[in-house]
């Protein structure tokens, strides 16, 4: 990550402590932030207790061959939606060890962006063994790439502390 995220690090670093006290393991499925959750999670000694598998699904033939999005899905809402945003984790979660999984799709500029998709469009997935799978959304505007991507790695780790509160996943015995 850059100087501008090591407010980042501190966070990652709880976040990791909590996960391998619980035994939990994450995966990330990533679009627009291209892995920089994997990236900011790894960063931290330690981090191979807890972070199992990071998929970059930047392409959407990506995100239907190796997290199994169907293309149904993607043609009917596109891939930046909530359908993608929550398949992503969930499907990341079903290709993984981990108990918890977060995605991310979005749109982060400077073009790509529409009337009803803009730029700084972002989609979230938690998914979680044993629990309903959440959605977040969020538009930060055209506040340039970088930014809307470090507004997105910030997003996702509140989703991972998020899944902290709740009980336990069940770790064995089917998902």
């Amino acid at each position: 990550m850059t100087d501008a995220n090591d407010n980042l690090v501190p966070r990652a670093a709880t976040l990791i402590a909590a996960y391998a006290q619980r035994g939990w393991m994450i995966a990330t499925a990533e679009s627009c932030t291209g892995g920089l959750v994997a990236g900011l999670l790894t960063e931290i000694a330690g981090s191979s207790a807890v972070v199992e598998r990071g998929f970059v699904t930047y392409s959407n033939a990506a995100k239907a061959e190796a997290i199994g999005v169907p293309m149904e899905l993607i043609e009917t809402h596109g891939a930046v939606s909530e359908p993608v945003a929550r398949a992503m984790a969930e499907g990341a979660l079903a290709r993984s060890h981990a108990q918890v999984a977060v995605a991310i799709t979005g749109i982060a500029g400077p073009g790509g962006g529409s009337a009803t998709k803009p730029v700084g469009l972002v989609h979230f997935g938690l998914a979680r063994i044993n629990r309903e799978t959440v959605h977040l959304e969020r538009r930060y505007g055209d506040r340039g790439r970088g930014e809307v991507r470090r507004c997105a790695v910030t997003d996702a780790l509140g989703l991972l502390e998020r899944a902290l509160e709740d009980q336990a996943p069940a770790k064995e015995d089917g998902r």
